[in-house]
C-alpha cells in the first residue's frame, strides 16, 4: 500500500487532506455535521478501506484534546447506557467488513454517508423532535453507532440523536460524545492493526503528518462555536458531503 508514493506532500490531494483533518479537530471542539465531510474527502484520497486506518490517530488526537477541554461535562450514567451496544456494533462491522473487496467497502461506505446526509436533512426539516426514549431505542441506535464507526467512521448522525433524546444541554453534550469516542475508538484500534490491516507504518507516518492540523482545527473551532451560523453552514456540509458520497460510488 503504496500511499505516500500516491499522494505525495504539497501536492493538491495532500492540501484537501490536510483541510480534511482541519475540519476534523473543528468537529472535535462540537462544532456537529462535519464528519462525513471529512470522512468523505480522505476516502476519495486515500481509498475507502486505506483511509479508515488513516482517519484513527487523527480522531484520537482529536478525542484527547476534546477529552480534556470538557472534562468536567462528562455524564457517565448516559455513556454508560449506549457504550455496550455501540461495542457490539463495532464487532459486527469488523465481521462485515474483514474481507470486503475494496470495490464494495466502497458501494457500502458511500451507502452509509449517502443514508446519514438524509438522516441529517429529515432530522433538521423534522417540526416535531421527539425521540423515543425506551432502552430498545438506545440498543438500536447504539448498534448502529458502533457499526457505522467501524465500517466509515461515522457514527455522530446516529449518537447525536440518541443524546438529544436524553435532552443534554450543550456542554454536556459535547463532554458526553468526547469521552463515548474517545473510549471507542481506542477500542477499534487492534480490529485496525491486526485483523483489517488498515493501520501500518505507512498509514501512521500519513497521519503523523496531519496531527498538526487537527491540534489547529480544535483551536479554531473553540473560537467557531460562539460564532458560526449553524443553519447556514449545515446545509452546506449536506450538500457537498452528499456530492462526495457520489463521487466515492461512482469512482
Amino acid at each position: 500500500m503504496a500511499l505516500q508514493t500516491a499522494v505525495p506532500y504539497f501536492s493538491l490531494a495532500f492540501l484537501l487532506a490536510l483541510g480534511c483533518a482541519l475540519l476534523l479537530g473543528i468537529a472535535k471542539s462540537g462544532i456537529k455535521g462535519l464528519a462525513v465531510l471529512i470522512v468523505t474527502g480522505l476516502a476519495l484520497i486515500y481509498g475507502a478501506k486505506e483511509s479508515t486506518g488513516i482517519l484513527m490517530p487523527l480522531l484520537i488526537c482529536g478525542d484527547i484534546l476534546a477529552v480534556i477541554y470538557y472534562k468536567r461535562h462528562v455524564k457517565w450514567v448516559y455513556l454508560l447506557k449506549l457504550l455496550p451496544w455501540m461495542v457490539l456494533g463495532v464487532l459486527a462491522g469488523v465481521v462485515s467488513g474483514k474481507d470486503l473487496p475494496e470495490d464494495l467497502f466502497k458501494s457500502g461506505m458511500a451507502v452509509i454517508i449517502l443514508l446519514s446526509v438524509a438522516m441529517m436533512y429529515y432530522w433538521e426539516r423534522k417540526k416535531d423532535r421527539k425521540v423515543p426514549t425506551h432502552w430498545s431505542f438506545a440498543a438500536l441506535m447504539g448498534m448502529m453507532a458502533g457499526f457505522t464507526t467501524m465500517v466509515g467512521n461515522l457514527a455522530g448522525a446516529f449518537s447525536n440523536i440518541y443524546f438529544l433524546a436524553i435532552k443534554l444541554p450543550k456542554n454536556e453534550f459535547i463532554g458526553t460524545a468526547a469521552w463515548l469516542f474517545f473510549i471507542i475508538n481506542l477500542f477499534k484500534v487492534p480490529f485496525h492493526l491486526w485483523v483489517w490491516e488498515t493501520m501500518n507504518q505507512e498509514s501512521l507516518k500519513i497521519s503523523l503528518t496531519l496531527i498538526p492540523a487537527v491540534i489547529s482545527g480544535l483551536f479554531l473551532g473553540v473560537f467557531l462555536v460562539k460564532k458560526i451560523n449553524n443553519d447556514k453552514y449545515r446545509k452546506l456540509i449536506l450538500i457537498f458531503t452528499g456530492l462526495g458520497g457520489l463521487a466515492i460510488l461512482f469512482q
